[in-house]
C-alpha cells in the first residue's frame, strides 16, 4: 500500500481547519489530509502599531483565541491570515466596488508583498509561521479594472485580488517567493510544521 507521508505520521490526531476559504480548504485536500471545519468568527481589529507580517501573525492567533479551551487532546486547530503590504500600508478586503477599484489602482504597476501567517494551536503549544511572497503587477487599465472588479467581485480577497483569478493571468509580471503563499496557505511550510509536530509528539 502506497501511504501518504504525513496522512500517516497524523493518525491518531485530528487536524481543526478554522477557516471557510475555499482555497484553503482545497490545499489540505491537496495535501492528502484529512480535516474537520470549525469556525468561530471573531472582531478582525488589530493594534494601530503593527506591520505587514506582525499583523497577520496576530489575526493568525487572535482566530484561534475562541476555541482553544474546547480542543480535544489529539486536535491540532490550524489559523491563518493573509496580509497585502503595500507602500506601508495593509491593504485588506475592499468593503465595496470603489475601495476594491482603489486598491487596484495602487498595485497596478507596482511592487508589493503578500505575507500569509498561520497558527497550529493544541492543547498544550502553539506555534506560528509566516512566508512572505513578492509580486509585481503590469500597469493595469480602469478598463481592466473595472472588468475584473465587476465580473469576479473579489471582495472577500486581501488586496482585493486573487493570483489565481483572471487579473493574475494578464497582469502579474512576476513573484519572488511561494505562488501558493500568495493564494492563502504556504503549504510547503504548513508541511513541514506538521511532520515537526507529530514527529515530537
Amino acid at each position: 500500500m502506497i501511504k501518504n507521508p504525513l496522512a500517516d505520521k497524523l493518525t491518531g490526531y485530528q487536524l481543526v481547519l478554522a477557516s471557510g476559504s475555499p482555497r484553503r480548504q482545497q490545499f489540505f485536500r491537496d495535501l492528502g489530509i484529512d480535516f474537520i471545519i470549525r469556525i468561530k468568527e471573531v472582531d478582525e481589529v488589530y493594534p494601530p502599531n503593527l506591520k505587514g507580517g506582525d499583523i497577520a501573525d496576530y489575526l493568525a492567533i487572535l482566530k484561534a483565541a475562541p476555541q482553544i479551551d474546547g480542543l480535544e487532546g489529539n486536535e491540532i486547530l490550524i489559523t491563518s491570515d493573509t496580509v497585502v503590504w503595500h507602500d506601508n500600508a495593509s491593504l485588506a478586503k475592499a468593503q465595496d466596488r470603489t475601495e476594491a477599484i482603489k486598491m487596484l489602482q495602487k498595485l497596478s504597476g507596482t511592487w508589493h508583498q503578500v505575507i500569509t501567517s498561520v497558527c497550529f494551536t493544541t492543547h498544550h503549544l502553539q506555534k506560528i509561521i509566516r512566508d512572505t511572497t513578492w509580486v509585481k503587477f503590469n500597469p493595469i487599465s480602469e478598463t481592466e479594472i473595472s472588468f475584473y472588479v465587476d465580473k469576479y467581485q473579489p471582495y472577500d480577497k486581501a488586496g482585493a485580488y486573487g493570483i489565481q483569478d483572471w487579473l493574475g493571468a494578464v497582469a502579474i509580471e512576476r513573484i519572488e517567493g511561494s505562488y501558493n503563499t500568495v493564494v492563502g496557505l504556504p503549504t510547503h511550510q504548513v508541511y513541514k510544521t506538521l511532520m515537526d509536530m507529530v514527529s515530537q509528539g
